[in-house]
């Protein structure tokens, strides 16, 4: 596979200027990697024994169809839009008004205006309105793939599965077979990550040049927004930037706090990038204007250490037990803030596998395979309880035939790791 060239300099200050991004222009065969997509999920439909599969969260839609409207609306508001595939049909159910938007995809063979079964669009009337939807899927379905239905239901209404129930329909769970389709890229598919990642880490650097000490964190965490919207990118899922004694422990999310003199400032990107592909690489930052302490670059330098070593490990063919067991030990005194994954994988989204440390394998891993193509983030966070600040660092990687490929190539501190 032929990569996008990458420009490497370790100059943060610079990064706008030393990537040229061009996402649209990246010689990626769009009609290639959505035949591909769709391929994968009919593939995994018939490995699970599923014959009918209706999707109606939007990422997973866009993934088998390319077909993107409304994400995050979808998201709060399901079922608005939905698709149903079967081994030879792939209809889309379209937000009333929007059916247009899939024009030109070859991965869908019809579009019909979406039947809202929801509380908000039936009021008094959901449980007819659900009632008489899943009817309508059903005799669908049964005219599209014969009697003997067994289907693959998503994010749908209680009411919903209760009635396809109680009409003798079995129901298995939709997640398990899309979730084994989206885990292995192909080239194609690398190609787009790429470019989200470049469109990513170029936001990345605009925000960089922008912290002083003054401005807020919100403030802040808008100049990556602007850029990657610029930049063709679709939205940001989180809002992970936080700053001085915000950055311990983990996961407070950006607000109107001022960011001061000499503080470390987290984020996490979480970014929906270029062609709906996730690009989710962690990096702290010291706003300056004196060299930071001796607790501070202890902090990143014990993360940074984490990554590394787990990064290292990795290889083909490994189990995620056997992960978990060779991973890095975090100390006793960082333990109990650490972060809940190890490694995830990454694709359109944060998906499987989910990869745990060792001490919470017992109660929460399960085993499985690492395979060539996964696209996985590897995660730390590092900073005692109690303690004044923390260090937020991740790395997203291609395993390939013989090991790793890292993809993101965002500079990591000089002054935090001295």
């Amino acid at each position: 596979m032929a990569l996008i060239e990458w420009h490497t300099e370790n100059q943060y200050m610079n990064w706008p200027e030393l990537v040229d991004v061009a996402p649209e222009s990246a010689g990626i065969d769009l009609k290639a990697v959505r035949q591909y997509r769709l391929a994968s999920v009919r593939r995994e439909m018939k490995r699970y024994n599923v014959n009918a599969l209706i999707l109606s969260d939007a990422v997973n839609i866009r993934y088998a169809t390319g077909a993107r409207n409304m994400q995050v609306f979808s998201a709060r508001n399901a079922p608005s839009r939905y698709l149903l595939l079967t081994e030879h049909r792939s209809i889309l159910f379209e937000f009333t008004g929007c059916e247009h938007l899939a024009d030109g995809l070859e991965t869908i063979d019809e579009v019909r205006p979406a039947e809202t079964a929801s509380f908000v669009a039936a009021g008094p009337h959901i449980r007819e309105r659900e009632a008489q939807w899943a009817q309508k899927m059903i005799a669908l379905m049964r005219e599209l793939v014969g009697p003997d239905l067994r289907v693959g239901l998503e994010r749908m209404n209680a009411g919903v599965a209760i009635e396809m129930a109680r009409q003798g329909v079995p129901i298995v769970d939709a997640q398990e077979p899309v979730e084994m389709a989206r885990c292995i890229k192909s080239d194609e598919e690398l190609k787009c990550v790429i470019a989200s990642l470049q469109a990513t880490e170029q936001a990345t650097g605009k925000m960089r040049g922008a912290i002083r000490p003054g401005i807020t964190e919100n403030q802040l965490w808008s100049v990556m927004h602007q850029e990657i919207i610029a930049l063709n990118g679709d939205y940001v899922e989180t809002r992970l930037l936080s700053s001085g004694a915000r950055t311990n422990p983990w996961f407070q999310e950006s607000a109107n706090k001022v960011i001061g003199e000499n503080e470390l400032i987290g984020f996490d990107t979480d970014v929906v990038g270029c062609h709906g592909y996730y690009s989710d690489f962690s990096r702290t930052f010291h706003a300056g204007p004196d060299a930071p302490t001796e607790e501070q670059r202890t902090l990143y330098k014990v993360a940074y250490e984490q990554i590394q070593h787990n990064i290292g490990i990795i290889k083909p063919g490994m189990t995620f037990r056997e992960y978990a067991e060779k991973a890095w030990d975090i100390p006793e005194k960082y333990h109990a803030n650490r972060y809940y994954l190890s490694a995830h994988g990454v694709g359109m989204s944060g998906e499987y596998p989910y990869l745990y440390h060792r001490a919470d394998f017992p109660d929460a891993g399960y085993d499985g395979v690492i395979q060539p193509n996964m696209t996985l983030c590897v995660e730390s966070y590092i900073g005692e309880q109690g303690g004044r600040e923390g260090v937020k660092l991740e790395e997203q990687l291609l395993v390939t035939e013989h090991g790793t490929t890292l993809l993101t190539h965002y500079p990591f501190e000089d002054e935090l790791l001295k």
